[in-house]
Order: structure tokens, then sequence, then C-alpha cells
């Protein structure tokens, strides 16, 4: 096996090495088939199986209640934001929805579901560069919506939801991408909770959606098959041909976590990563800068500055000389991002402090 290094990229992300070992074990020949899994039937027994295993492994380990269906979806985080508002606008006659702007790609979500119905900006941190989590007017909520759409976690900035607003009865509907299963989230608060798999999942490509059963059945009269909550649920997602590796990586992921010893233990590993590169930052004496407020930053992802932009390069390159791979930040932010999802362990984010400080040193 060639040299592994720590990858810190914000998505596709690395995967736990034990699955890719179990991948590459069996990629030529799934359960004895004697055939991969990507060259076997989405009708086949076999497979029907792995999905209902890959179901219920996620339904344990966030403890899904039994009033929620769960879909696999084409199209990755990015397609929901189409899907959210032609199944959801037509839960009420209003045919509007709440959005939360909180960063670069809930901003994406509002703009997407405008296309649909009436979209209203609940409350919004763009002022600030989305340095924060904005804070939410819950008197002024408008119950003739017909949801309500907010970022868990987002990427850009670095920063995240430590609690969830009221919304007076309007679903709530949450874009987990960058944070499924890496803390323990209270499915009951939500309507609806949807996440691209390339980060904390498997690869990408591939979405889940977690939705109440009695949203279901308000999609819009055009909205494509393939696109419908309903009848994906209907055909356990298999209304047409699923991402059957996506959905077999995913398996195998969930089933080291729950190996780990589940979410809530993977939890207190990822507060340990975020606060070793966060000492690393906060003790620079401002040679690092993070970006987001520290009472919204995000577990998943540490974004910073250098204190001499000239310093950058540097920095990237002799990061990537270390083992160090993929710390450059957003294209829309520039800086650098530290992306420490489940998969990155605790060994990672030590080396990369242990960098950091060293080269403050040479450098400061």
């Amino acid at each position: 096996m060639t040299q592994r290094v720590y990858n810190f990229t914000a998505g596709p992300a690395m995967l736990p090495l034990p699955v890719l070992q179990r991948v590459h074990e069996e990629f030529f020949d799934f359960q004895g088939l004697g055939a991969s899994i990507i060259e076997i039937s989405h009708r086949s027994p076999e497979f029907e199986a792995l999905l209902k295993e890959t179901e219920g492994l996620l339904r344990e380990l966030m403890d899904i209640p039994a009033t929620y269906k769960v879909v696999f979806c084409h199209g990755g985080g990015q397609m929901q934001f189409s899907m959210v508002p032609l199944n959801l606008m037509g839960l009420k006659p209003a045919g509007k929805a709440l959005y939360v702007e909180s960063g670069l790609f809930s901003a994406r979500a509002a703009e997407e579901a405008a296309r649909y119905g009436v979209v209203t900006i609940a409350a919004s941190s763009k002022d600030t560069g989305f340095d924060r989590i904005p804070w939410v007017n819950t008197d002024a909520v408008d119950r003739a919506a017909s949801y309500f759409h907010l970022t868990t976690n987002n990427t850009v900035m670095g920063t995240r939801w430590n609690s969830f607003p009221s919304t007076d009865g309007v679903p709530l509907v949450g874009d987990a991408t960058s944070e499924i299963l890496s803390r323990p989230l209270d499915l009951r608060s939500f309507g609806a909770l949807y996440a691209g798999a390339q980060k904390n999942l498997g690869p990408a490509g591939l979405a889940v959606v977690i939705i109440r059963e009695d949203l279901l059945g308000h999609a819009h009269p055009l909205t494509p098959k393939l696109l419908n909550y309903t009848q994906l649920a209907h055909d356990g997602s298999l209304t047409n041909t699923v991402n059957t590796f996506a959905i077999y990586v995913t398996r195998l992921v969930l089933e080291w976590l729950k190996g780990e010893g589940g979410v809530a233990a993977i939890e207190r590993v990822n507060e340990r990563k975020a606060a070793r590169v966060y000492r690393a930052v906060d003790r620079s004496g401002g040679f690092y800068r993070g970006l987001a407020q520290k009472e919204h930053r995000s577990v998943m992802n540490v974004t910073f500055d250098l204190s001499s932009p000239a310093l950058q390069g540097r920095f990237l390159k002799e990061a990537g000389e270390a083992g160090l791979y993929a710390l450059k930040g957003h294209s829309a932010r520039g800086g650098l991002r530290a992306s420490l999802y489940n998969a990155m362990p605790m060994a990672g984010a030590e080396a990369l402090a242990g960098f950091m400080e060293e080269f403050q040193r040479r450098n400061g």
C-alpha cells in the first residue's frame, strides 16, 4: 500500500481505512457471488438485503423513529435544494417557505427553492461574512409557511447550530450534509433531515433523506418521478437503479461507526480533534486567526487565516510535504480549512496542530 496522507478535504472526504480495505478485498467478489457489487442487479435479493441492512444500521445509529421514512436519492446534497421545495412547498396553500441564510450552501438552497414558491429569509448572517449563526426571531415565524429550512453545519466559514430554533409547528428541514452522524441529533425536532453522502457516509452522488410520514403526498404535480419522496418511499428507494456502490460503501461505514461505539462515542472524539486544532489557532497570538465566532465554531470544519497572507503558499506546500493534504479553504473565501470528519483519526488532528505550532515557530 502506498503511504496515505491525512486528508483534510471538505469532500469528497476521507473514508475509514478499514472500510477501504474491505472494499478492496470484496470488490471483485461480493458475498461469494463471483461478481462485483457494481455488477449485480439492484433488484437482486443480495442487493435488496444490503439495502435493508444499510437502512437498519442508519435507523439504529441515528435513533430514527418508526414514523419517519428513509430514502436514498441520486444527486447528492444539492439535488435536495430542488427536491425539498418540489415535495414540501405544497404543504400549505400559500406555497411559501422560510430559509435561514447562514452560509454559501444555505443561500444556494434558498435561491433554488425560490423557483418553486415564495421564499422568505427568516434570518441571515451574510452581513458579517457568515462568521456566525444568525439569531432567529422565533416569535415572528410565519405559520403559513410550508417549512423552515436551515443548514446544520456550514463548511465554508466553519459554523454550526448548537441548538435549533422553535418553529411554532412549521416543519423544520435540515441540511446535515457536512455533519450527519458526527453528533446525536433529535430527529423528532425535524420534519425532514437530508445529507449528501460524501462527508461522513460514503462516496459522492448519493443522498439520504429522513422524512416524517405525514409530510409525504404533497409534491407538486409536475415533480419528476425520481425526485418524488412519496414515490421513492413507496418503492423502497428502488424506483430506478440506485447508486448501488455508494450504498454498499455506506453500509460499511455505518458498520465501522457502530464498531467505534456509535454516534455519541464519535462525537467525543470529534470534539477532541477540533479542540486540539482550535487550541493551535487560539494560542498563536494572532499568527493564526479563526474565521468563525468562537461560540458558533464548527467541530467538522476548522477555518482560519494566517496573519501574513504571503505565508499561505508556503504553509500549504510544507503541509503537503508533511502528509497533511487539502488544507486550502473554499474558493469562495480562501484561507485555510481543516475538515475533521468522522474518519479523521485523532492522530491527524495532532499532526496538523503540531505542524501549525512548528510552522509558527519558524515563521512567526
